[in-house]
């Protein structure tokens, strides 16, 4: 049941442009790496930890990864997902550090269409 309820909040998306707008001459960029979305417990005392929030220590954010594509106003239709699925495994290491620290590797994937430079 526990693992259900990760494998369904496991895709999460930044940044989503509601309206797409169809740019003439635009050119597509996309990527994807992983990140680390680790957590730390706010009170790192051992087995207290499972009991307290956890804080991210790589606070991953939509615009890092979109602006690789270009000039902000350039960019349109964009969309950020981060996918969490490798959490699952990942959380043997909140066990074995008795609640304190927890990693997560994440898939951060990104695509937006570029417009091109006005002359």
């Amino acid at each position: 049941m526990v693992v259900l309820v990760f494998l369904l909040n496991g895709c999460t998306t930044l940044v989503r442009d509601d309206v797409c707008q169809s740019i003439a001459n635009a050119k597509h960029c996309s990527g994807a790496e992983w990140a680390d979305n680790s957590s730390l417990a706010v009170l790192p005392i051992p087995v207290v930890a499972f009991l307290v929030p956890h804080v991210d220590i790589h606070d991953i954010k939509g615009d890092d990864h979109i602006k690789r594509c270009g000039d902000s106003t350039r960019v349109v239709n964009r969309q950020v997902e981060v996918n969490r699925i490798a959490y699952v495994p990942a959380a043997l290491t909140r066990i074995i550090s008795l609640g304190i620290w927890q990693w997560c590797p994440a898939l951060v994937t990104w695509e937006a269409d570029v417009k091109p430079v006005a002359s």
